[in-house]
């Protein structure tokens, strides 16, 4: 079995800057290698639902050399027959949405006449579409055959332990990611695996405090960050996964996200060991991403006093802009209409909001009415820029 590593006395939110300079460069991010694929960019794009990272957004990250992620929460929300049959639609759509990121990625680059995310008119440069589902949506086991069906170059998987995520995709060829937030997570899930299916994951995400929607963490840990010393959490999760590779012969990339919105952001954690970097919010003020004019506009609009923590009816806390509507939850129960078979724990007559009601309007432009999640970095998003430039800025 893969051995825990010795812990280091790096604290999160202390001045580290000495010992991360000193093993940054100007090449210091590099291409990220997954299975048997040389991603240029080092880039993972955060799954962000209802809406927002659906094939528009996911096929240009993968087009412009980066991991394209669709979030499959409530995916077929726009369809007219959603609200009778949620489950049926959101299946069919995982295979619509997949199939259309794949053909943008195709085209090598997304924009006809720009140079690619490397500076080089190469017309080849492309990345992987993926997809991520939340461990704990109903149907959990469905969408993910759904997905591997259809053909998703990697499944990521949080918002609980993907105890079953190997058998699901059986002999497809899709990789397979966790989400973690602890060491003690990622080795649960590396022993089970291991003895369960005899395969580890093909790359292992590290979701830190300061990421968007919803977090593997308490609200008393989240409202005094400061004290997790999470950077050497970050340490301790990518020494176990470096040497539960090495021990059997795999080489298992380990991408942190949550909080990552610059070059030297990533830089920072490249410096710790990451092979990649997984970002949502930067690129949800990109031309490019699928949710309204209205919800982009929101997050131009906030400021860092205007982020905050939430309680969401999934059960775990989550990061939002504040506005009327989560000041109208905090004062009571919001009526809804039917379940929309989103969350396998929910309990409609008792939950305090429907979820996939407050996504899908926020998404949709009713900014006012709806939950609009946000990583801790939301503020600093000033304008709307095309995601070619991003990923320029994150090439090696």
């Amino acid at each position: 079995m893969c051995k825990k590593t010795r812990r280091n006395k790096v604290e999160y939110g202390k001045d580290n800057s000495s010992e991360i300079e000193a093993g940054m460069n100007s090449s210091l991010l590099k291409p990220l290698n997954i299975g048997g694929y040389t991603i240029p960019v080092p880039v993972v794009q955060g799954g962000m639902g209802v809406g927002v990272s659906l094939s528009g957004l996911a096929g240009a990250v993968a087009a412009w050399g980066g991991v394209g992620i669709i979030s499959t929460a409530q995916i077929g929300f726009r369809d007219k027959k959603f609200d009778a049959d949620p489950i049926g639609c959101n299946l069919r759509a995982i295979k619509e949405e997949i199939n259309k990121a794949k053909e943008i990625a195709g085209k090598g680059k997304y924009e006809a006449g720009r140079t690619d995310a490397l500076g080089e008119n190469n017309n080849k440069v492309t990345g992987l579409v993926g997809v991520n589902i939340m461990v704990a949506t109903k149907k959990y086991e469905e969408y993910v055959k759904a997905a591997a069906e259809a053909g998703a170059d990697i499944i990521i998987s949080g918002a609980g332990l993907p105890m079953t995520l190997p058998d699901l995709v059986g002999r497809a060829k899709t990789m397979i990611a966790p989400i973690v937030s602890s060491l003690k997570s990622i080795q649960v899930i590396t022993k089970y695996w291991l003895k369960k299916y005899d395969r580890l994951p093909d790359m292992v995400v590290i979701e830190g405090p300061l990421a968007g929607g919803h977090l593997g963490f308490r609200t008393e840990q989240l409202e005094n960050i400061e004290e997790l010393h999470y950077e050497g959490e970050i340490r301790r999760i990518i020494e176990y996964v470096n040497e539960c590779g090495k021990i059997h012969g795999k080489k298992i990339p380990a991408v942190v996200a949550g909080g990552i919105y610059s070059r030297e952001d990533g830089e920072k954690c490249f410096a710790m060991g990451a092979s990649g970097v997984q970002m949502a919010t930067r690129f949800v003020t990109t031309y490019e991403c699928d949710a309204s004019a209205a919800y982009k506009e929101a997050y131009i609009q906030a400021g860092k006093e205007d982020i905050v923590i939430v309680k969401s009816p999934v059960g775990m806390p989550g990061r939002a802009i504040a506005n009327s509507f989560i000041k109208r939850a905090e004062k009571g129960r919001i009526p809804h209409k039917g379940c929309h078979s989103c969350i396998a724990g929910c309990r409609p007559d008792q939950t305090p909001y429907c979820i996939t009601e407050a996504l899908i309007n926020a998404v949709e432009g009713n900014v006012e009415q709806g939950l609009v999640f946000c990583g801790a970095n939301a503020y600093r998003a000033k304008k709307l820029e095309h995601v070619a430039d991003i990923m320029k800025e994150f090439a090696p």
